[in-house]
């Protein structure tokens, strides 16, 4: 049964889209002689109307004038695409006797066509902009008939029709000078002024009903305020159909057959009364809604160009006319100060207590083919972390945040990168060697050339004392080296009787923070398996019984040097 079913819907559909085709609207607006049984469409008096104009096909609107009526106007207004419509006046010789029976039911429209008469073309515009006719009525008139149809897509049209003379008051006035006005643009913010509509300013302020809507975009201005709904509804599709894929649907026959089948037809359905046109109107998100004639509109984009509409809302007509919008590009944000970075140098960065946390800007071009490079950091007080950011043509590379530690961020496949330091807390100021240094944080880049990736690094920090080794004037200290070919540099400092033994210098303090008096040894080492990458050195010429602080610095050839853990050792006071 269900088969037999499906088997005659489909050749319905064949039939239908095959054969002789029912008319669905002419090429142009002229008279047709013949009118298909269909329901009619009034247009009525006083009342803003709103119809759903489809693709190809011409609606048909009808109305009559009172008796003694010497004028009229009908105001027609498209809402984002243009239309075609005319204002046609039908005049029959004779009425139809009215007992006058036909096999099937008819509109009185359509009985009127069948009469013998003649139609006179009144009025005809094409475009997209509002357009009103206004004259006299047509004296030997029997119906006047509105004809719209669309030029390109699917859209909608809003009608009034005024009988007598005189303006009608269904739409709000524009002054003599509609355009929407710039008073001042920020990096965020733009400021706007229009002049004041006379639809507004004459009518006492406890009996207003108009509103002004300020809407901005970025694509362009609006015409209306119904394009403008249009042009967000369909941004609010788009953003739908990319947050969530349309599934696929099967669709049977009789849906489609359904759906052409009333697609011949003028429906009365789908005309606007005013109340929904005032409910269209309170969802409209307006940046600006205020009697007011200078809007504010912040939270702007810096550097972007924004586009300004400006409507007059009447709330009782649910009607609005547009001001002539305009557009305005933000400022750019403040480029902040870049400091070119040179090859090997070590550079300090202060941040100031209480100051700004935009930090400090950078730039490294490294030198060769390779285009790599190493960026060596270390920050100079414990309880502060300072976020370096790697970026280089706007992308961001790598982010990371830097302590005590040294951190090595390898730099590679770029011409040039920008480095921004911003500090992430802020840390009291520190009662021991640092509070003589005017910095937070040390950095140095320098080109890898012939380098696959950072230098590596000792497996510990920590520097070794042997207690039998040591004696009344010498000791023997030990300490982790690396696989790589480096300097090792060795201090020492006499500690005094009212220093502690324990402490030292802060991490961040290189060998050129100290006195060359204080060096005792410079020496190479190299051990290419890192588990027995161990070295020695004999320190010799000291005191009896005096405490002494050793510090060992691995000089590199990339890179700010590395500071190990202060050592404090004490000689023997007899041997």
């Amino acid at each position: 049964m269900a088969a037999m079913a499906l088997s005659w819907y489909l050749c319905l559909a064949v039939t239908l889209l095959c054969g002789p085709s029912w008319p669905q609207g002419h090429s142009a607006l002229a008279p047709e002689n013949e009118v298909p049984l269909r329901p009619t469409a009034w247009l009525p008096d006083g009342k803003v109307t709103s119809i759903h104009l489809p693709k190809g096909r011409t609606r048909r609107l009808y109305f009559t004038l009172k008796k003694k009526v010497a004028m009229m106007s009908v105001t027609v207004s498209p809402c984002d695409l243009p239309i075609e419509w005319t204002l046609a006046a039908r005049t029959l010789k004779d009425k139809p006797p009215k007992s006058l029976h036909w096999s099937t039911k008819k509109s009185m429209p359509e009985v009127w066509w069948r009469g013998p008469g003649t139609e006179d073309q009144i009025h005809t515009y094409t475009g997209n902009a509002m357009d009103t006719y206004t004259g006299p009525s047509y004296a030997p008139a029997s119906i006047y008939i509105l004809r719209l149809r669309p030029k390109d897509q699917d859209t909608r049209a809003t009608m009034y029709l005024h009988q007598g003379s005189g303006p009608s008051g269904a739409f709000p006035e524009l002054p003599s000078d509609p355009h929407v006005h710039t008073l001042g643009v920020g990096m965020t913010s733009v400021t706007l002024s229009w002049s004041p509509s006379t639809s507004l300013t004459r009518l006492p302020h406890t009996q207003r009903s108009y509103d002004y809507c300020v809407l901005v975009n970025r694509k362009h201005n609006y015409r209306n305020l119904c394009a403008a709904r249009e042009g967000i509804r369909k941004e609010r599709e788009k953003d739908k159909k990319r947050q969530k894929k349309d599934k696929q649907r099967k669709v049977t026959v009789w849906p489609i057959l359904k759906n052409w089948w009333w697609q011949q037809w003028d429906a009365e359905t789908d005309l606007q009364s005013p109340a929904a046109l005032r409910d269209q109107h309170d969802d409209l998100q307006c940046v600006c809604k205020e009697t007011e004639s200078v809007c504010t509109v912040s939270e702007l984009v810096p550097d972007t160009q924004y586009y300004f509409d400006v409507f007059l809302i009447d709330r009782l007509n649910g009607t609005s006319a547009a001001y002539t919008g305009t557009f305005a590009q933000t400022h750019e944000e403040a480029r902040p100060a870049i400091t070119q970075l040179r090859e090997g140098e070590l550079r300090w960065v202060t941040f100031r207590d209480g100051g700004s946390t935009s930090g400090e800007f950078f730039s490294f071009r490294p030198r060769g083919w390779q285009q790599s490079g190493l960026l060596t950091l270390q920050s100079c007080r414990s309880s502060e972390k300072i976020k370096v950011t790697i970026s280089s043509k706007g992308q961001e590379l790598s982010s990371q945040a830097v302590g005590e530690d040294l951190a090595q961020i390898w730099l590679q496949g770029s011409q040039s990168y920008l480095i921004h330091l911003e500090r992430e807390g802020t840390a009291p100021p520190r009662q021991d060697a640092l509070g003589a240094l005017k910095a937070s944080v040390k950095m140095q880049a320098s080109s890898a050339y012939h380098r696959q990736g950072v230098p590596s690094l000792p497996s510990t920090l920590q520097i070794k004392s042997f207690n039998r080794l040591r004696s009344c004037d010498s000791i023997t200290l030990a300490w982790m080296g690396t696989e790589e070919r480096s300097l090792y540099c060795v201090y020492r400092r006499r500690l005094g009787k009212g220093e502690g033994e324990k402490g030292g210098m802060a991490p961040c303090l290189g060998p050129e923070s100290r006195s060359d008096t204080e060096r005792v040894l410079c020496k190479y080492f190299q051990e290419l398996n890192p588990r027995r990458a161990v070295t020695t050195a004999v320190i010799g010429g000291l005191e009896p019984g005096v405490a002494y602080m050793f510090d060992v610095y691995l000089m590199r050839r990339w890179g700010i040097p590395i500071k190990y853990s202060s050592k404090t050792v004490r000689t023997r006071k007899e041997c």
